[in-house]
């Protein structure tokens, strides 16, 4: 029988916040709210039966995130410990990549990463954007209606990262269905885990075949020397990794920006970056909400509580930006780039000005074509995707004045 430190909390036989609930997503402040009145570390459930230790507090999770010596992101231990129909196995589970790598691996695969996206020029991703943003205008454009989730932020996606990644806008869908059925951990995941999969290996396998000016055939020759099957690993982190999160800071910005018509007016102006709103949302509805996933690598005491192996020791971005929506009294400068919703640490995003490239770029296009935007429903009747690791629009539905492409709404 384990014996624990007497001055150190073990949740090992307490109810557990459950963040896999429909509740969650429609009001996750609330979860958050009762993760924090545990302290700075809760305890709650990512699935049933998948218990978690949650971090919300700004303190204890850049220790988290930082201190190597106590804490891995490789998950194998906890996978033995898990059904193997676990609908967060697919986010979960390890893979020889990035991700889920310590040390000289860590290193390595970071490396080549780094190498392959610093040769992606700003004016290239830019123009790879704008090309993205002009066809899908061509399809709403006269219609004078849209849903800026499924007719532009998703399929912006599949435009921009299949661009990237060397796969042709035909494929698109088959990526998003795939990639949205493994993020909600439901019912579905297994199955979008394994078309994900198919999807990636089909592409390494054209790329092997013959190169192309893409993200994959970079890899392929990096001087690592990374083998086919680490290259596919890669790719299936850094496609999904870009694909799902950027999708959803472009939604929730776009949801901000168009709920409030006084901060909307002053984007279209000009008068205030589209930077200022996307900092916004990284501040207080950040699209990566849970999935800072660290393992401690024996039991150990942290902030009071005492973490046992095996048992995931989560971030949550999600809390921590959800009270700093609750504290936030305006004094904040709008360049404010405190928030912990790019990591820290090791493991911190190493692709985040790609990823504010591509939504402001997007936004600011799209704004310039359709300055009228008219939200249908007001924010707080919008609905919102399950699953414990994003916080994810089901729908923004908008009006406009229809208008064809090559009639804007101010010069582009």
């Amino acid at each position: 029988m384990t014996t624990y430190p007497p001055d150190r909390h073990d949740f090992s036989r307490s109810a557990p916040v459950r963040l896999w609930e429909d509740g969650f997503a429609a009001d996750p402040h609330r979860y958050y709210a009762a993760l924090r009145a545990q302290g700075p570390i809760g305890w709650a459930e990512l699935a049933p039966g998948v218990p978690a230790y949650v971090v919300t507090e700004r303190r204890a999770a850049l220790e988290v995130l930082r201190d190597t010596e106590r804490f891995s992101h490789d998950p194998r231990a906890w996978e033995e410990t898990v059904p193997a129909d676990s609908p967060v196995l697919g986010m979960m589970r390890w893979r020889p990549n990035a991700l889920f790598a310590d040390g000289g691996a860590h290193v390595r695969y970071r490396t080549a990463l780094l190498d392959v996206f610093d040769l992606l020029e700003p004016h290239d991703l830019r123009a790879r954007v704008h090309r993205a943003v002009r066809l899908l205008v061509d399809r709403i454009g006269p219609r004078g209606e849209a849903d800026l989730v499924a007719d532009f932020s998703r399929p912006l996606m599949a435009l921009v990262f299949n661009d990237l990644f060397g796969m042709p806008v035909s494929a698109g869908d088959r990526l998003d269905a795939s990639l949205g059925r493994m993020m909600e951990g439901g019912a579905g995941a297994a199955e979008g885990e394994a078309e994900y999969a198919r999807y990636v290996l089909d592409l390494i396998a054209a790329k092997a075949e013959r190169r192309g000016d893409d993200l994959p055939s970079r890899l392929l020759d990096h001087p690592a020397g990374l083998t086919p099957e680490e290259v596919t690993w890669q790719v299936f982190l850094t496609l999904g990794a870009g694909y799902e999160p950027t999708a959803n800071l472009v939604s929730n910005t776009l949801s901000r920006i168009l709920g409030n018509p006084v901060y909307y007016s002053t984007l279209t102006s000009g008068a205030r970056p589209v930077t200022d709103a996307v900092v916004e949302v990284l501040h207080h509805e950040t699209p990566l909400t849970n999935y800072g996933i660290y393992y401690a690598r024996e039991p150990v005491a942290c902030h009071g509580v005492w973490l046992r192996d095996a048992v995931p020791v989560v971030v949550s971005f999600g809390a921590l930006t959800s009270f700093a929506e609750q504290e936030d009294t305006g004094g904040r400068h709008p360049g404010d780039v405190s928030h912990l919703s790019w990591g820290a640490g090791p493991h911190a995003c190493p692709v985040r000005q790609h990823t504010l490239l591509i939504v402001t770029e997007a936004i600011e296009q799209l704004t310039q074509w359709l300055p009228d935007l008219d939200p249908v429903l007001p924010r707080e009747r919008l609905g919102w995707r399950p699953g414990p690791f994003h916080r994810s629009l089901t729908a923004l539905p908008v009006r406009f004045t229809p208008r064809s492409p090559d009639h804007p709404g101010v010069e582009s």
